[in-house]
C-alpha cells in the first residue's frame, strides 16, 4: 500500500520548494496530488501544477456531487479563499506514493478518508523573522502586491500551526530550514524508510 506524504509549514517556510524537489526526485517516484483553490492565482503559478484555480460554481458543483475529501476556507482581505482536497481520480494507493502540501486540518481529514497509517507529516519549520522577510520578498514581486494579506497569514500560522495544534495531530520531529539542501536531503531518507 502506498503512502500520502504531507509537507507542511506556516508561510514561507520553504514547503513549495521542498515539495518540487522532492516531487522532481527520481529517486522518490512520488505523484503529487493537485489540491484546489479558488484564490487567484499568483505571476508564477500555472493551473495544474501547484493547484487546480477554480471558482465557487465549480466548487459547489463538486460538493453536490459528494466529492470533497476535505475543504478549508480562509476569511482574506479580499474575501473567502476555499482550498480543497477533491475525490478527482487522482489517488491510487495500491500502485503508487503521493505528496503534497497540506495544513493541520488537511492533514488530519486526508487521515480520516485514506486510512492513518497511510498519512505521513513532514512539519518544515523556520524562525519567525526569516519567514516574515522571505513572505515580503515574495510579495514585492507580485504586479499587485497585498501586504495587509501577508500580514493576516503571518498572524494566522502562528494560530494555525500553534505548538498545541501540533501536539493533538501527534507531530514533534520538525524539519529546520535553515540550509535548504539539507533540509530535503534529511526529508527525502526519512521517506525512503517508508517506502524501500
Amino acid at each position: 500500500m502506498g503512502k500520502i506524504f504531507c509537507v507542511m509549514g506556516k508561510s514561507s517556510s520553504g514547503k513549495d520548494t521542498i515539495f518540487k524537489a522532492l516531487r522532481d526526485d527520481k529517486a522518490l517516484m512520488l505523484k503529487p496530488i493537485i489540491t484546489y483553490t479558488t484564490r487567484p492565482k499568483r505571476i508564477n503559478e500555472t493551473d495544474g501544477i501547484e493547484y487546480h484555480f477554480i471558482n465557487e460554481d465549480v466548487l459547489e458543483g463538486y460538493k453536490r456531487a459528494g466529492r470533497i475529501i476535505e475543504e478549508r476556507v480562509y476569511n482574506t482581505i479580499n474575501g473567502k479563499w476555499h482550498y480543497s482536497t477533491i475525490d478527482d481520480g487522482q489517488v491510487e494507493l495500491e500502485k503508487y506514493n503521493y505528496i503534497l502540501i497540506a495544513t493541520l486540518e488537511s492533514y488530519q481529514n486526508l487521515k480520516k478518508y485514506f486510512g492513518d497509517n497511510n498519512v505521513v507529516a513532514f512539519y518544515i519549520n523556520v524562525e519567525d523573522g526569516e519567514r516574515l522577510e522571505r513572505a515580503i520578498r515574495r510579495e514585492k514581486n507580485q504586479m499587485n502586491p497585498n501586504y495587509n494579506e501577508v500580514c493576516r497569514r503571518f498572524l494566522a500560522d502562528n494560530e494555525d500551526f500553534s505548538e498545541e495544534k501540533l501536539k493533538k495531530c501527534n507531530i514533534y520531529d520538525f524539519y529546520n530550514n535553515l540550509n535548504l539542501k539539507k533540509c530535503i536531503h534529511d526529508i527525502k531518507n526519512d521517506i525512503l524508510k517508508f517506502i524501500i
